[in-house]
This record gives C-alpha cells, structure tokens and sequence, in this order.
C-alpha cells in the first residue's frame, strides 16, 4: 500500500511560528487546575462549565443570576434551577466563615530597631529620631507608626518584651 506523501516527508523547523504563541495557545486549551478542593472533587468533565456550577448552586454570571429588575411581561416564566449537589455550597460557606489567620509579619531588623528604640527611650519619639540607630531618618511619626505596627503584628512579643524592660536586671 502506498504512503501519503505527507507521512513519508522529513520533519522540518518551522522558522516562521512563534513558538511562545503555540505554548500560550495550547495552554489556553487545555483545562484550568480548579484550586477549591471541593468543587474539583464535584466537577463533572463531560458537563459545561455553566451545567457544572449551576448543580452546585453557584452562579455562572453574575449578571443572569442577580439581573436588573425590569418590567414583566406576563408570558415570561422561568422555572427555578435546580441544584443537585448543595452541599458543595454549604462546605464553601463553612470554609469561608473559618478566621482567616494574620499572616503579616515583620522582618527581624524592624523588630530590633523598634526594641531598641523603646529600650532606649521608652515613650520619647522625638529622641528615637535624633537616635544613631535611626539610619533611614525616619520622623518621630514614622517611628510611632512602626512601633504601633509591631504591637498589632506580634501582640505577644511585645508584651513579653514590655515586661521584661519593667523588671530590674538582676546580676
């Protein structure tokens, strides 16, 4: 049986395709990873993105779900949909009512010129500013707003190191 010619010719580089294009197009293609544990467990792939969220309940747009209340014509009656797996909508409501914990911090070096500013001077912002330590000239407000950062940021250390400064050395 005879080949097409086609199968039989030589592989060629093709010095006129942007091949950075052909990745992001193929990316584009293919499906998104879905983050939440829960609807990826629930996806259907062979049902519409549309289908699959409306059996969860979740809205698809926003704009069908929530529309823009306009005249009725008395002919017009939807039926409601319907919602066949609701508990993917109950565990990401009770997912999101969960307290989301802080996870500001501050960087070491912050933590020790604002100790060592209030090690050094208590209450006293305008002697921080005028302070050797104080490398980027920061104004007494600038101070006060970093040590009041550091109060919110790490509540426990600050206290810890608040009483340590009210208790005497002991040598």
């Amino acid at each position: 049986m005879p080949r097409a010619k086609q199968s039989a010719r030589r592989k060629k580089f093709d010095y006129n395709r942007n091949r950075k294009n052909v990745k992001t197009k193929n990316k584009k293609k293919s499906n998104p990873r879905i983050e939440q544990a829960q609807i990826r467990n629930a996806w259907d792939d062979n049902k519409s993105v549309a289908r699959n969220l409306q059996e969860m309940g979740l809205a698809f747009d926003p704009n069908r779900s929530l529309p823009i209340k306009q005249q009725k014509l008395p002919r017009e009656d939807k039926k409601p949909a319907v919602v066949t797996k609701p508990f993917i909508v109950q565990q990401l409501e009770a997912e999101a009512s969960l307290p989301g914990k802080d996870t500001k911090t501050l960087s070491t070096d912050l933590i020790e010129y604002v100790q060592h500013m209030i090690r050094e001077h208590n209450q006293d912002y305008k002697a921080m500013a005028r302070d050797e330590k104080n490398y980027y000239q920061d104004t007494p407000k600038q101070i006060k707003r970093k040590i009041g950062e550091y109060k919110r940021c790490h509540p426990q250390h600050y206290e810890a190191f608040v009483s340590s400064l009210a208790e005497p050395m002991v040598q």
